[in-house]
């Protein structure tokens, strides 16, 4: 599986944007025709919200202009494509694939998994749907390994999401056997600002105690407020303030000041003095580890080109593997990446990193220029959680 073509572009009209997009893959694949990677069999399109209210005529136009392509994607207020990042403009990204027909299937709400054994799948929903941590468990647990990535649509219009059609509500996406070959990985974009605490009593979102002590002073300790009497000191404090959440038996922390990839940000939604409690945007029990935390740029940085390295690094694993004994590994295993998808929160890109497009060129720097594509989604999916302020990295390898 070595072909993976991209094409992307910014136009006011979507059909300006997918002929710009369509003349830099079809170049693309000329150039691949000759090669044993098979016919093309996949895509991935990711649009702007601006292109929301065409959904289903770009969507007509894709399967038409590549008859045979199964599609799966996303709407996102940005998007993605190698190094540039196209944030709050009308704009789209397609990636198509030579993947072997029998090794991947498409699903949606009308017509989940039946047809292969699922070992990791790319999932793609609407943030409104109800239950919808649930359903991406149940996904999970269909897959041999547990292990789902992908991202929730983010529009000002309608959310829709691709799977050979146009869905809105629910889930869909794409699922791979073990015989595709990739690796993701989870980068946080927040940081602990006080110990890892456990819940120890709560009532749904509220949590009133951590570690056996009332949990809104605890809070207050880790900001360096004495009290809430002050609300021009304590205000803006608390609104930059967030909860990581860890289930038990999951890895807190990475290292010393860095979450590990179980964690979960979630927004603080309130405070209440009279119980000494603090209310999270997520249903809590008592054994539920909890840090209080704040967003960081450099700590973001530095978690980016971290994944970025493990990746690199189990890459030429693969390769050193693969090779017969005493044949050293190629000077550049990079090149074995074929793909990559990455989803990124609505809360990152280039704005949060300092510059345009800037932590695409982070992951482009790290990874060297593979062709990838990928949105920035109202909340992010890996293994069988929905995350905020995170990126997932997803490569494709060669067989």
């Amino acid at each position: 599986m070595t072909a993976f073509l991209v094409g992307h572009a910014t136009h006011p009209d979507w059909q300006g944007a997918l002929a710009l997009a369509a003349a830099q893959v079809e170049a693309r694949w000329a150039a691949h025709e000759a090669s044993d990677a098979g016919p093309l069999t996949l895509g991935f399109v990711y649009f702007t919200d601006h292109y929301a209210p065409h959904a289903q005529a770009l969507v007509a136009a894709l399967r038409q202009r590549w008859p045979g392509v199964a599609w799966v994607g996303s709407v996102g207020v940005g998007v993605a494509a190698g190094g540039v990042e196209y944030i709050d403009e009308p704009a789209l990204a397609l990636m198509l694939a030579a993947v072997p027909p029998g090794r991947f299937e498409v699903f949606s709400g009308a017509k989940m998994l039946h047809r292969i054994e699922a070992h990791s799948a790319l999932v793609h929903a609407d943030p409104a749907t109800p239950d919808l941590s649930e359903l991406i468990e149940e996904l999970a647990d269909r897959t041999e390994t547990g292990y789902l990535f992908g991202g929730l649509a983010s529009s000002r219009a309608a959310c829709h999401h691709v799977a050979d059609g146009v869905w809105q509500g629910g889930l869909s996406g794409v699922a791979f056997t073990r015989d595709v070959a990739l690796i993701s990985r989870v980068t946080q974009g927040c940081q602990p600002i006080g110990p890892v605490r456990t819940v120890t009593a709560c009532e749904r979102h509220v949590v009133t105690e951590l570690d056996g002590l009332p949990a809104l002073p605890q809070l207050l300790q880790d900001l360096g407020l004495d009290t809430l009497a002050d609300p021009r000191t304590a205000l803006p404090r608390l609104r930059a303030t967030l909860a990581g959440l860890t289930s038990p038996g999951d890895d807190a922390l990475a290292r010393p000041g860095q979450f590990g990839a179980d964690t979960r940000v979630r927004h603080l939604v309130g405070l209440d003095p009279g119980r000494d409690a603090v209310a999270v945007a997520e249903v809590v029990e008592p054994g539920v580890r909890l840090a209080f935390c704040q967003r960081d740029v450099q700590a973001a940085r530095r978690d980016l080109v971290r994944i970025c390295s493990e990746i690199r690094d189990e890459v030429e694993s693969q390769v050193e593997a693969a090779l017969p004994q005493g044949v050293p590994a190629p000077i550049e295993a990079g090149a074995r990446i074929c793909g990559a998808l990455y989803v990124s929160c609505t809360g990152r890109g280039g704005p949060h990193f300092g510059g345009p497009s800037a932590e695409l060129k982070i992951i482009q720097h790290a990874l060297g220029d593979v062709p990838l594509v990928g949105f920035f989604a109202a909340g992010e999916i890996a293994r069988h959680h929905v995350y905020g302020y995170t990126g997932v990295l997803t490569v494709f390898t060669g067989s």
